[in-house]
C-alpha cells in the first residue's frame, strides 16, 4: 500500500472515531487533510475529483519532488496500531448523551453516563463536564465584569476531573482521548510540566487528534522544549513539527516541513493557508496575496484565517479588493470574530476608525481572547490619539500572546505619543527580540533613541544598520544612517551611506529631498577630498534641479573652475532646469 493511501486509511477511521467523541474540531481538521491528499493518477477522473489544482502556481512554487511509495521526506515511519472500539455495552446511552452533548445540554450528557464504565462513555462524560464548567465559566465572566473585562472565574470542574483522570492513568484504565482531557485540565491548572508529558503520551498512542497536538503545541514556548519530546515518527509529526516551528518564528524551516507535507496532501487548504501565515510573517505580502486568492476560488465560503487577508490588503491599501472581502464575510457569517475584523479593517482603510472600533469590539463580544482584534483595536485607538485606550487594548493582547510583536510594539508606539521614551525603548526591544527579522521594529527603537530625552547616536546607527540589513521597504535606514554619520562628524561614513542611498534611490527611481541633499552632501565631500571630477558629477546632476540647491551647485562649479582651470568649461548660468 502507497503512502498516500496508508493516510487515507488511517484519516478515515480517524474521522469516524473523533466525530464519535465529540471532538468536532480535530475531526473536521481530520476531514480537510484527507480530501487534500492527492489522488492517485490511475483514478484520476473529473467524476471523483474535488478540485483540479494541477496548474496552480503555489503548487509550483512548494511543490519540488513527488512522493514515492516510502512516507513524506523518505523518512521511515513506524505504525500506529488502530485503537480498539469498546463493544456496544450500554450503547443506546451513549447515543442518548451524544444527542445532548450535540445539543449543548452538557450537564445532561453526563447525568445520562453517570453510570457507564466503557472508555467512549467515561471520555464523554467527562469531556462533558469539563465543557460545562467551561460554559459556566464564560456566563460568570460575562456576569461580573462584563463581556470584555477580566474576572477571576475559573472552570469549577476542574477539581473533580483531575482527581478522576488522574487515578484512571494510574490504573492504566485511560484511552488516549482521556489523556487528551487530562492535559487539557492540567494545563489549566497551571501543571505545564505534567500536561505536557500526559499530552505527550496520548499522540504517542492516537497521533491522530489533532486538537491533543495543538494544546502539546502551546506548551512547547521554546526551541529547547520542542526539542526534547520524545515524539514517535508518524506523518502527524511532521504537521505538528511545521507548525510548531511557525509559532517559535521558524519561518524557513516551517516553510521547508509544509513543502515536505505537500508530496502527499498537494490539494490541503489547511497547508495553503500555513505557507499564507509563514510568508505573511516574512512580510511577502504579494505572494500572500495569491495563496489567498487560490484559497478562495477553491473554497469560496472560507472565513478562517481570511483576517490575515485582510491585513494584507489594508497593509497595499487595496480598496476594492478589501471591500469586496469584507462584504463576503458578512454575507457568509457575519458573527465571527474573523468577519468582524476584515469589516474593522475595511471601515479603518477609509479613515472611519470609530466604526472600524465598534467592529473590534464585537469580535472581542464573540471571543474575548481573539488576539488580532486586541491588537487592531489598539492601532485604531492610536489613530484616534486614545493613548490609555491603546495602552490597555495592548496589554490585553501580551497577556494572551507574549510573544505577539505586534502588541509590544504597540505598546512602544503609545508610551512614544505620550513622550515617554525609556518606556516606549522598552518595548520596542521587546518587540524587535520576538521579530529581529522585521526592518520598522528596528527603525523605530533607532528613532526612540535618537530623541533629546534618550540622545543615543550610537545606539540609534546600530539599529538603522540592522534595519538596513533586513530589507528596509520604507527606505529610511540608509538615509538616517548618512546624516547621523554626518552629525557626529564622520564624513568618510556619512558619503559612503549618502552613496548607497542614492544607488537604491536611482535603482528604485524615486526622486525627491533626500536625493538632492544626497546630491549635495556628496557634491561638498568629494570637493573638499580634492576629487573635482567626482564633484562635479554630482554638481551636474544639482543642476536639473530647481531653488536653493541649483544655486549652490553652480558656486561649487565655479570655485572648482577657479582653482582647476583644467575642468572642462560649461555655462553653469544658463543650464536648464530639469522640467
Amino acid at each position: 500500500m502507497s503512502s498516500k493511501e496508508s493516510c487515507r486509511c488511517e484519516l478515515r477511521i480517524a474521522i469516524r472515531q473523533l466525530s464519535d467523541r465529540c471532538l468536532y474540531s480535530a475531526s473536521r481538521w481530520a476531514a480537510e487533510q484527507l480530501v487534500g491528499i492527492e489522488q492517485d493518477p490511475a483514478k484520476f477522473t473529473p467524476s471523483n475529483t474535488r478540485f483540479q489544482r494541477g496548474s496552480s502556481s503555489i503548487r509550483r512554487k512548494y511543490r519540488t519532488h513527488e512522493m514515492a511509495a516510502t512516507p513524506i521526506a523518505g523518512v521511515s515511519y513506524v505504525a500506529t496500531p488502530v485503537m480498539e472500539e469498546d463493544e456496544l455495552v450500554d450503547g443506546d446511552f451513549y447515543l442518548l448523551a451524544k444527542s445532548y452533548f450535540d445539543c449543548r445540554e452538557y450537564k445532561r450528557a453526563a447525568h445520562v453516563l453517570r453510570d457507564q464504565t466503557g472508555r467512549k462513555s467515561v471520555f464523554l462524560r467527562c469531556y462533558a463536564l469539563y465543557l460545562a464548567g467551561e460554559k459556566r465559566k464564560e456566563e460568570e465572566m460575562i456576569e461580573l465584569e462584563g463581556p470584555l473585562g477580566k474576572s477571576d472565574a475559573v472552570n469549577r470542574e476542574l477539581v473533580s476531573l483531575e482527581r478522576e483522570l488522574s487515578t484512571l492513568r494510574k490504573n492504566g484504565t485511560i484511552d488516549p482521548f482521556g489523556l487528551y482531557l487530562y492535559g487539557l485540565v492540567l494545563k489549566q491548572k497551571g501543571s505545564e510540566n505534567l500536561a505536557r508529558t500526559v499530552l505527550l503520551e496520548s499522540v504517542n498512542s492516537y497521533p491522530w487528534n489533532w486538537s491533543a497536538w495543538t494544546e502539546l503545541q502551546s506548551l512547547c514556548t521554546t526551541t529547547d522544549v520542542l526539542n526534547s519530546l520524545n515524539l514517535n515518527s508518524h506523518w502527524m509529526k511532521d504537521f505538528f513539527l511545521a507548525s510548531a516551528y511557525q509559532e517559535l518564528r521558524m519561518h524557513n524551516d516551517c516553510l521547508s516541513k509544509y513543502e515536505y507535507l505537500l508530496g502527499t496532501f498537494g490539494y490541503s487548504n489547511y497547508i495553503q493557508a500555513q505557507i499564507a501565515k509563514a510568508q505573511y510573517s516574512l512580510r511577502e505580502f504579494d505572494q500572500v496575496e495569491a495563496i489567498f486568492e487560490e484559497l478562495l476560488r477553491n473554497d469560496p465560503y472560507r472565513v478562517e484565517d481570511m483576517d490575515m487577508y485582510s491585513n494584507v490588503l489594508y497593509a497595499k491599501e487595496c480598496f476594492s479588493a478589501l471591500s469586496y472581502l469584507a462584504h463576503r464575510a458578512f454575507t457568509t457569517d457575519k458573527y465571527r470574530p474573523e468577519s468582524c475584523c476584515i469589516i474593522g479593517n475595511y471601515y479603518s482603510l477609509k479613515g472611519q476608525h470609530e466604526k472600524s472600533v465598534v467592529y473590534f469590539r464585537r469580535a472581542l463580544k464573540l471571543n474575548k481572547n481573539y488576539l488580532s482584534a486586541w491588537t487592531l483595536m489598539g492601532h485604531e485607538f492610536v489613530e484616534m490619539k486614545n493613548t490609555p485606550a491603546a495602552v490597555d487594548a495592548y496589554r490585553r493582547a501580551v497577556d494572551i500572546d507574549p510573544c505577539d510583536y505586534r502588541a509590544w510594539y504597540g505598546l512602544g508606539q503609545a508610551y512614544e505619543m505620550m513622550g515617554m521614551h525609556f518606556y516606549a525603548l522598552h518595548y520596542f526591544k521587546k518587540s524587535v527580540f520576538l521579530q529581529p527579522s522585521d526592518s520598522r521594529l528596528w527603525i523605530a527603537m533607532a528613532q526612540c533613541y535618537e530623541t533629546e530625552q534618550l540622545h543615543m547616536l550610537d545606539d540609534a546607527i546600530k539599529c538603522y544598520k540592522r534595519a538596513a540589513n533586513c530589507n528596509d521597504r520604507e527606505a529610511i535606514a540608509l538615509h538616517q544612517l548618512a546624516k547621523l554619520h554626518s552629525e557626529l562628524g564622520r564624513p568618510d561614513d556619512a558619503a559612503f551611506y549618502y552613496e548607497k542611498d542614492l544607488e537604491r534611490m536611482e535603482s528604485e527611481e524615486r526622486e525627491g529631498p533626500n536625493m538632492v541633499e544626497a546630491l549635495l552632501y556628496l557634491a561638498r565631500y568629494y570637493k573638499l577630498q580634492n576629487k573635482f571630477e567626482e564633484a562635479e558629477v554630482y554638481c551636474t546632476r544639482l543642476l536639473d534641479y530647481t531653488g536653493p540647491e541649483r544655486e549652490t551647485a553652480k558656486s561649487l562649479l565655479r570655485g572648482m573652475r577657479s582653482t582647476q582651470p583644467s575642468l572642462p568649461s560649461m555655462d553653469v548660468e544658463h543650464f536648464p532646469p530639469m522640467s
